[in-house]
């Protein structure tokens, strides 16, 4: 039989291995809001340092996280401060925990402006470059959308000496009795389409070169300037014209990149 000298530190340790049992805080849930200066704030890490459990704040700023009594949690965000909370029974007493994080401003030492910062879009990037005055005054000089090409002056040359003449469109079925029937010959609506075709055909070209600028053409297409509207009429059979017409600037910006090429091996053999 064992003496009571030996069973007593048994004992002992027995009671000081159920005490520690028991004295090992119960795993808890911990809610909380983060916020800043400006109101909730989402996509914030939330870490346990402790056990490396994590999450993330939702659109709303919560988040809940599992936590025990002495464990310690970091929150972090790039446009923020990081802060570490200890989780104490005060703590985790409260049914939700409010983080305030401050925002944080970022330096920079030095930068460079570029002046052309293309995104690849050309409705976008022309509205970047620098316009040529003399471009832009001769896109004005032959803008055309304004103009009312139903109307007719008084000193409309072509309407007054091209229009053809009055003409009977009903046989006269009184001749020689005195009377006649005749009636006007209606503007011709030929003469007037070929009218807007031209027009539209002049001032497409300064359009175009104003769309896409000078040093599009003559530094990176390396298009001699005398040559510019001949290298339009040389892409013309693919259609540029009317795709230009039509809003398709990218389209035809593909055609003349591709077309120049081949037009100045064929300038250069001349």
């Amino acid at each position: 039989m064992y003496s009571m000298n030996k069973i007593r530190p048994f004992l002992l340790v027995l009671l000081v291995n159920i005490n520690s049992l028991f004295s090992q805080e119960k795993e808890l849930l911990l809610i909380g809001k983060v916020v800043d200066s400006l109101g909730s704030v989402q996509n914030v890490t939330v870490l346990n340092l402790n056990s490396i459990k994590g999450t993330s704040s939702d659109d709303e700023g919560m988040f809940e996280i599992p936590v025990r009594v002495g464990d310690t949690v970091r929150f972090s965000s790039i446009q923020h401060k990081t802060q570490k909370i200890y989780i104490d029974k005060k703590t985790s007493s409260l049914k939700r925990v409010p983080i305030f994080l401050t925002i944080q401003t970022t330096l920079l030492d030095e930068f460079e402006l570029i002046k052309h910062d293309f995104s690849g879009f050309l409705g976008v990037d022309s509205k970047k470059t620098s316009k040529n005055p003399q471009a832009l005054l001769l896109a004005s000089t032959m803008d055309f959308s304004q103009i009312n090409w139903n109307a007719r002056t008084n000193d409309d040359y072509i309407d007054n000496h091209v229009r053809p003449p009055m003409v009977n469109t009903v046989p006269n079925l009184f001749s020689g009795v005195g009377v006649g029937i005749s009636m006007p010959y209606k503007s011709s609506e030929k003469l007037w389409a070929l009218r807007r075709e031209i027009a539209l055909k002049k001032a497409i070209p300064s359009k175009i070169l104003a769309e896409f600028g000078e040093d599009f053409f003559f530094q990176k297409l390396q298009i001699p300037k005398e040559n510019y509207h001949h290298f339009l009429e040389y892409c013309n059979p693919l259609g540029i014209e009317k795709l230009f017409a039509e809003g398709h600037t990218f389209e035809v910006l593909i055609i003349l990149q591709e077309q120049s090429k081949s037009y100045l091996e064929i300038i250069k053999k001349d």
